[in-house]
């Protein structure tokens, strides 16, 4: 081999043994009139919130004309998919999502980009808002300006116990700020014909737009790309198609002045693939047909395909700083000392593969691992992990990962059409006749575990990719890739929807303890601000286990409560301006946790009462959360003499001090609260009218807080306690706790490792997953009452008000607010954009059931 080319290691595995296997395929229905189709070129888009954008025409058979499309879908309901006619007269040739997640960039073949941003946050309704266009310029690469968010995850670090260590902000210049150093928001595209257009999103909804040529000779443009380094300059690298001419790299620099957009470049040093300076293979790879930075914010390094009609071949290049040798005659009148040499910016080739099938598409890794060149060996010492591989498609139907710096296989795909023996030679494979069906865009997720291609039918495939990638590692190296992915997730906020499709049912105890070791280990602020994340990621993989789907009520229930108790104690107003530093909401649990006190009055004694003081309306406004604060303790204490069953829900309350503190603080402010206005109380149905409820409420909750308040000495409540609970039911009407349902996504059904098929617009049964009749309490019949989960309002049998549900946990409420108290609006305003789980919303038809 040349040198500096590094040759793939021949990789003897097929089908799952291979590190990748399709988890569920969806299709779209064979109508008679109109069909969907791939569109030349199809693109996808994966968002860090695990939505998938993608596109296809819509053909008509008697109009004979097309429709460019755009779909998304959550990758948990695929085949919920909302599909939009974007408006585009000329095929979409770029989808691109922002950092958030939020909002998608489509730009097509005639210069116009539009910007596409959710409906009142729901994840199935979406609308154009703003765009920009260059009429009559093919665009060609696109891509959100950089916000100067990175952070860097350190694999090598993945056993550290701060998470500060393994993962650091880097240091990271957005393109473009605002007065104050706020980034601002826009876009950068390339076009056909060698314009560089940037578009600017300023705080009162305009747009700027300026346009300007890469360099002063225009060519044409066939393939581009867009990376930013950390400077906060753009760097674009181009190619006009031809192997034989050379990829150009220019440097943007975006500024505004006089409020207008000033775009200027510069060429910076650029390169000929090796394949063509090497004499065997000069004129065998006449067309460059992918050019991509390997990362976003990585403008060293680019990877390069050149094709011919049967093979292809991958270069991976980077750009480093060299010395410049000096002549002997200059050295002799000024010598060169030390850092005084000049240096120059030059592209050396890090690897290269064999001759290759034809590669129809390139996804390239999401997750910021920082790799130099120096770093090879890291990379060999890790080269399981995810994160690391770049995938590539070729038109036999068969999906490979090969490692991003040195182009070595990793893990491999066979799909139904490239089926052959391991041992057969390639060149002995006879050619089927037809088109194989192949993947023509594909997006890996941002956690590298999963890969979605939409192939030559516009059938979408979901492969789940193996964190060993295929190879034979202990349990404990699979959990700690997996615990390292949850981690960041949780620090970052991207959804982990992708790791799920890993975790089997006896893994899921040992995440969940490990996860919570590692929560634990951090400082308190950190712990303070991830405290509700990791509770949704607790939930989400206690979801996975029939041993621990109980758990799964408990979790969202503790959510529900911290969201209480933080927008109840913020009601709370101190009588004084010049109060100590320390909140009402503050003194209260200080107090509430030095009085033991089992009578209610004599803590709410130590209060300052006046810092209670609310409107009559505000208070008989927040009437059902706190009857759901009184129903969730009455449950609770009716079920301490049952304590021995995990599969109950509420188990885990029954060991958990800091939650029942919490329901005790709140039990005191309620009482008070019912001084001031008697509706506001909880209604129990009593047995007796002499009764006082919530002081027998509060008295029994104190001594089953008092047994394990301090978690290190937890100690069995005592045969008094259990008797007294015992008694409950014949004293008080036990409510029954509406809980989620079981969610209907398709996590569930991908346990077995079997591939499900579905259909866009149609949503599967519950074949393959039955649900034992101890889980008849998170099954809804189809005409049980259902209830607003927020709101806790009654929406009857069949409601009659637009509800949305949230994709990741199920939990429903009302699209629009009943509400015109401002107390109650706060509580809704905490759910406008996610759930309190985190996931995204989407709206459900009028007759969901």
């Amino acid at each position: 081999s040349p040198p500096g080319r590094t040759e793939p290691a021949p990789c003897p595995l097929r089908g799952r043994a291979g590190g990748m296997d399709l988890a569920y395929v969806c299709e779209w229905e064979k109508k008679p009139k109109s069909n969907h189709c791939p569109s030349i070129p199809l693109v996808c888009a994966w968002s860090c919130r695990n939505l998938i954008a993608f596109t296809t025409d819509l053909r008509n058979e008697e109009e004979k004309d097309l429709t460019h499309m755009v779909h998304i879908i959550d990758t948990e309901h695929p085949w919920d998919v909302y599909s939009v006619n974007s408006g585009h007269t000329e095929v979409i040739t770029c989808l691109e999502w922002d950092q958030s997640g939020s909002r998608l960039l489509s730009a097509d073949a005639d210069g116009h980009i539009k910007c596409w941003s959710m409906t009142d946050h729901l994840a199935n309704s979406w609308e154009n808002t703003v765009g920009s266009v260059v009429e009559g310029d093919p665009v060609v690469a696109l891509s959100w300006l950089h916000n100067g968010v990175k952070l860097a995850l350190h694999v090598e670090k993945s056993g550290a116990s701060n998470f500060g260590e393994k993962f650091s902000r880097v240091k990271f210049s957005p393109s473009l700020t605002l007065f104050g150093g706020k980034p601002m928001e826009g876009w950068i595209a390339v076009t056909i014909s060698g314009l560089v257009t940037v578009s600017l999103l300023k705080p009162n909804g305009q747009v700027l737009t300026a346009t300007e040529s890469l360099c002063r000779l225009r060519c044409r443009v066939a393939l581009a790309d867009v990376a930013f380094t950390g400077g906060g300059n753009i760097v674009v690298a181009t190619s006009d198609g031809s192997s034989t001419s050379p990829v150009q790299f220019y440097k943007v620099c975006v500024s505004v002045v006089n409020e207008k957009c000033k775009i200027d470049t510069e060429i910076l040093p650029s390169l000929f693939m090796r394949c063509t300076t090497d004499p065997a293979r000069k004129d065998k790879y006449p067309a460059i047909t992918h050019l991509k930075f390997l990362a976003r914010d990585m403008s060293e390094q680019v990877l390069l395909c050149a094709s011919n009609q049967n093979n292809s071949i991958v270069e991976c290049w980077s750009l480093r700083k060299e010395g410049l040798p000096v002549n002997n005659i200059f050295q002799q009148i000024s010598p060169v000392v030390g850092d005084k040499q000049p240096m120059i910016l030059k592209w050396r080739i890090l690897s290269a593969t064999n001759d290759l099938d034809r590669v129809s598409a390139v996804a390239l890794p999401k997750l910021p691992i920082s790799l130099t060149n120096t770093d090879l060996k890291v990379a060999n010492d890790t080269k399981f992990f995810p994160g690391l591989g770049l995938a590539l498609a070729f038109h036999d139907g068969s999906v490979h990962i090969v490692h991003r710096l040195s182009l070595q296989m990793m893990a491999v795909f066979y799909g139904s059409s490239s089926q052959r023996p391991v041992d057969e030679p390639t060149l002995k494979r006879p050619r089927t006749a037809g088109p194989l069906v192949h993947f023509k865009a594909m997006q890996l997720s941002w956690t590298s575990l999963a890969l979605a291609g939409v192939d030559s039918h516009g059938k979408l495939s979901m492969l789940r990719i193996s964190p060993s990638m295929g190879h034979v590692l202990d349990m404990n190296m699979s959990l700690r890739h997996l615990l390292f992915l949850l981690e960041y997730c949780m620090v970052t906020g991207y959804d982990w929807w992708d790791i799920l499709l890993h975790v089997q049912p006896s893994m899921v105890q040992n995440l969940v303890e490990k996860l919570h070791e590692e929560y634990m280990r951090q400082n308190a602020a950190l712990q303070q601000v991830l405290s509700t994340r990791i509770v949704a990621m607790k939930a989400s993989l206690c979801k996975l286990s029939s041993s621990t789907i109980a758990r799964v009520c408990d979790y969202h229930a503790k959510l529900f409560l911290i969201a209480i108790s933080c927008t109840l104690k913020s009601l709370l107003r101190p009588h004084f301006l010049n109060t100590p530093d320390k909140s009402p909401g503050d003194r209260l649990t200080e107090i509430c946790s030095k009085i033991t006190d089992v009578d209610i009055d004599k803590v709410m004694i130590n209060l300052k009462t006046e810092e209670f003081v609310l409107e009559m309306t505000t208070l008989q406004s927040l009437q059902q959360l706190i009857q759901w604060v009184g129903d969730f303790v009455l449950y609770l204490l009716a079920s301490l003499p049952n304590q021995g069953s995990p599969v109950r829900p509420g188990h885990s309350f029954l060991r958990d001090g800091a939650s029942l503190g919490m329901f005790r603080e709140l039990m005191v402010v309620i009482r008070i609260w019912g001084l001031l206005k008697p509706s506001c109380l909880p209604v129990y149905t009593a047995t007796s009218d002499t009764q006082d409820s919530m002081s027998l409420l509060f008295r029994l909750l104190t001594k089953l807080w008092l047994c394990c308040r301090e978690e290190n000495h937890i100690t069995e409540p005592d045969d008094a306690l259990i008797d007294e609970c015992c008694l409950l039911p014949s004293q008080l009407l036990i409510p029954n706790i509406d809980w989620l349902p079981i969610n209907d996504g398709i996590i569930s059904k991908l346990q077995n490792k079997q591939l499900v098929r579905l259909q866009f617009g149609k949503a599967p049964g519950l074949v393959g997953h039955t649900v034992s009749s101890q889980f008849d309490a998170f099954v809804r019949a189809p005409g049980q009452p259902k209830i607003d989960h927020l709101r806790r309002l009654h929406l009857g049998a069949y409601p009659t008000e637009e509800c949305k549900s949230c994709t990741r946990c199920g939990c429903v409420t009302m699209l629009k607010s009943p509400n015109k108290v401002t107390a109650v609006k706060q509580w809704e305003q905490r759910w406008i954009k996610n759930c309190l789980c985190g996931g995204l919303w989407r709206k459900m038809p009028l007759s969901y059931s």
